[in-house]
């Protein structure tokens, strides 16, 4: 087992020096309603610096407009450009770094928000909204190669410490990885490691177009939790591809799908009349009917990820980010006594955004967050604890 070090102490990631290997991980924020960084927003972000992380990601910064996953997103532009760099200079100030995750949502994106039939690897409907998807076509595919990469130039210009690509959650490139939903014949589709070469040539693209200025991270799915889904395997070959490949500092796992699985990845309690409240009827009265079947529950642990990542950390030799269950210093130690070099903290921190702080002056502390995951469906307007209430 490795030697464990110290989560508080000061670190590399990549070309940035990071105050303590604590991240705080992508939570929607809904704060954006014309895709423009706002006050609340900055404000949001800094009280997680004021309250001691290393890094603050800024989720989910949408690499085009059709890409949005929900409403109030960034959208990463050159009109975005002034808030974004106040919000950076804002979190710095803070004594945190900054990082971006940056996203196409895919078959998640709703049309009513985008204007756009959202497109998939392959044909496809979505289970969920019932909502058709178009196949994605050669040249698109390369267009948004191109949008990360511009997406990413973005960050470096706005003053961001990394960016995080979100090849997670069936989003469009998590899709291109799954055999469910990727039925392509051509080089984008079939065996894995056509299936691979999305997130591959993203990832490359975007270190051509950052250089060493800022960190790359990625969001991988271990798994999604759905039947004819990326198996686990095949996902840990994909990211030995990554690691080889040289174009990402670290790598984030996590699991689940916001399509079929979400609780697969949150864990805990499944708020579906409260996500049903966002909706109008008739879609409210299925989700508060059918709910249970979509958000399907799994308890919580702590560290509820851990079992899964152990295979990661044992063939990879690129620092990783175990997200999942990260809620106190007993498990931070944990993390890195297996070998993590980071870890990612989300709900704990929207409870707490002064979570970190406690915990450096008592080791003991313990999160108030309850696991109730009422969190979840204020995406939709201001992601935040229901039950804190916090401000931010």
């Amino acid at each position: 087992m490795p030697t464990a070090v110290d989560p508080i102490a000061p670190t590399q990631l990549g070309p940035v020096t990071l105050r303590n290997r604590v991240i705080k991980a992508a939570t929607s924020e809904g704060r954006s309603p014309k895709g423009l960084v706002t006050d609340d927003l900055i404000a949001f972000h800094c009280a997680f610096a004021d309250g001691g992380v290393g890094m603050t990601t800024v989720a989910y910064c949408c690499v085009s407009s059709e890409g949005a996953s929900a409403p109030g997103q960034i959208v990463m532009s050159t009109r975005a450009l002034p808030g974004l760099q106040k919000l950076a200079e804002s979190v710095h100030q803070g004594g945190a770094a900054i990082s971006a995750q940056l996203g196409h949502a895919g078959i998640v994106a709703p049309k009513k928000l985008t204007k756009a039939t959202a497109v998939a690897p392959s044909r496809f409907v979505n289970p969920t909204s019932f909502a058709y998807c178009r196949e994605i076509t050669r040249p698109e595919i390369a267009a948004v190669i191109e949008q990360f990469a511009q997406a990413a130039q973005i960050a470096v210009d706005a003053g961001f410490d990394a960016v995080e690509l979100h090849f997670g959650h069936l989003y469009l490139p998590s899709s291109f990885l799954s055999p469910l939903i990727n039925r392509r014949k051509d080089e984008y589709g079939g065996s894995i490691d056509n299936r691979s070469r999305l997130v591959r040539e993203i990832a490359e693209r975007v270190r051509d177009t950052v250089g060493n200025q800022i960190a790359v991270i990625a969001k991988l799915n271990m798994s999604d939790g759905v039947r004819g889904g990326i198996p686990m395997e095949e996902s840990l070959q994909t990211a030995k591809w990554l690691e080889e490949d040289g174009a990402l500092d670290a790598l984030e796992l996590t699991a689940g799908s916001s399509l079929v699985n979400p609780m697969y990845l949150f864990r805990g309690d499944a708020p579906v009349k409260e996500f049903a409240a966002n909706f109008k009827p008739p879609l409210s009265w299925g989700i508060r009917m059918t709910g249970h079947k979509f958000f399907r529950e799994y308890p919580y642990e702590e560290a509820y990820l851990l079992k899964a990542a152990r295979q990661f950390r044992a063939e990879l030799t690129m620092p990783l980010i175990l997200l999942g269950g990260i809620t106190n210093r007993e498990t931070m130690d944990l993390a890195m006594a297996e070998g993590f070099e980071f870890v990612a903290m989300g709900r704990a921190l929207l409870a707490e955004p002064d979570l970190l702080n406690r915990i450096q002056a008592d080791r003991n502390v313990k999160s108030g967050c309850t696991h109730c995951n009422l969190c979840m469906p204020t995406i939709y307007s201001q992601t935040h604890c229901v039950v804190t209430g916090m401000p931010y």
